[in-house]
């Protein structure tokens, strides 16, 4: 089978750069298949990437390279890491975007050298692509450079429990659709408290009538604050780190 590398970006495609690093991965690593997950998540948002990447990096074969660069830091001596875990790579920026795979106890991750002549504010196609291709190719992760002593890693903030009984916890992201994704896990039957509103726990979006507030467990198993046919975080306000409560 083909190798396949997947890229997840905040590059957009208005300009080149995800072509020039598409140009990278085909020159060096010709037998590969490209699969675009996503180039539109906005800019510098690495808690964005990280709960996208979280999504996605399993589901696909072992074998599989996740390139991902969502990257403020670029040029910086913020590290460039691969990782390995579960029978797949990631190729990334050290900031915590590649953390779905690192929190994992069998994760291995090395530092990949930046190499001469690298720009420095485009480390995707200098530094992460070329590393991604090695892997492809089958080159062994020891292979890319040194073992990260201690890489960023970011996690999903824990629920607390109140005096009360509640479960209090925050938004951690919204998406394209408007939708507020918070840190809690849903419980049946349960009211969701946000934003001086009491919203009802649904199975799914169509339980609400249309245009009206509610919450449902979305795919990743997070409770979303939704509008029917709306956008929730425009309607109730909200923005990343409003707090949540489920009781």
């Amino acid at each position: 089978m083909s190798p396949i590398i997947t890229l997840l970006t905040d590059f957009g495609t208005a300009d080149g750069f995800v072509g020039e690093m598409k140009g990278v991965l085909l020159n060096d690593a010709p037998a590969a298949v490209l699969v675009d997950i996503s180039h539109e998540l906005a800019p510098h948002d690495v808690q964005l990437g990280r709960l996208t990447l979280a999504r996605y990096w399993q589901r696909f074969p072992a074998g599989t390279v996740h390139l991902a660069v969502v990257d403020p830091g670029v040029g910086s001596s913020r590290a460039a890491l691969a990782v390995e875990c579960e029978g797949r790579f990631l190729v990334g920026p050290d900031n915590g975007l590649l953390s779905p795979a690192l929190v994992i106890t069998r994760a291995r991750a090395v530092v990949i050298p930046v190499p001469a002549g690298a720009a420095p504010t485009f480390h995707g196609r200098d530094v992460f692509a070329p590393a991604a291709a090695r892997l492809a190719n089958g080159d062994p992760l020891d292979a890319l450079g040194e073992v990260a002593a201690s890489p960023v890693i970011l996690r999903t903030p824990l629920a607390q429990r109140s005096a009360a009984g509640e479960l209090q916890g925050e938004v951690i992201a919204i998406d394209r659709f408007g939708n507020a994704i918070t840190s809690l896990l849903a419980a049946r039957g349960s009211i969701v408290s946000v934003a001086g509103h009491e919203l009802p726990l649904c199975r799914t979006y169509a339980d609400l009538p249309r245009g009206e507030a509610g919450a449902v467990t979305g795919s990743s198993g997070f409770i979303e604050i939704v509008v029917r046919e709306g956008r929730a975080a425009d309607v109730l306000r909200l923005a990343r780190g409003a707090p949540v409560t489920l009781r």
